[in-house]
């Protein structure tokens, strides 16, 4: 009977220490979420707005682009696996263009996804999706999100630098 207890009063503690691990997972991608709003709008917000059309070489997007894709790609994720709320995101009729717009689009799209991790249940994380890439989970999907705007992110701050620029400080965790 001891021995039974022993077993049971273990696998309690590591199911609470599981849990806790994912919510502490959660709570800091929604804070590194937030951040990366936060430091994406400035970093949207130092170009001058003839210079949204600039890139570096050609075929490669402009800086106007690169946020948009950005947007689009924070849209479809959280919409495609973390939440079944539609996306904010829908590809106009004609191209946005225009700083303000993109700057709204972005804020717009920040704030979906947010609120759907704010709302997403952390026993969920190791839930799986049928992905272009394969099978994941939803934590490297949350994990993807975090990637891929970093990744853009990083090649904006080189589209200022190269218009003579200096990038807003970072703003990480």
């Amino acid at each position: 009977m001891r021995l039974l207890f022993i077993v049971f009063s273990l696998l309690v503690i590591n199911t609470l220490t599981a849990q806790k691990a994912d919510s502490l997972f959660l709570d800091a991608a929604i804070t590194k979420l937030q951040n990366s709003k936060e430091y994406t709008l400035k970093v949207a917000k130092e170009m001058p707005e003839e210079k949204y059309g600039f890139m570096p070489v050609p075929g490669e997007m402009s800086f106007g682009e690169q946020l948009l894709h950005i947007a689009a790609n924070l849209g479809w994720l959280t919409s495609s696996y973390i939440t079944n709320s539609k996306s904010p995101v829908i590809k106009p009729a004609t191209p946005i263009q225009k700083k303000e717009e993109i700057i709204q689009v972005l804020n717009k799209t920040y704030d979906f996804a947010i609120s759907a991790l704010k709302l997403f249940d952390a026993a969920h994380l190791a839930d799986t999706v049928s992905f272009f890439a394969g099978t994941k989970t939803k934590l490297q999907i949350i994990n993807l999100i975090s990637d891929h705007q970093t990744h853009h992110r990083a090649q904006l701050i080189v589209y200022l630098r190269l218009n003579g620029i200096k990038p807003p400080e970072y703003i990480g965790w």
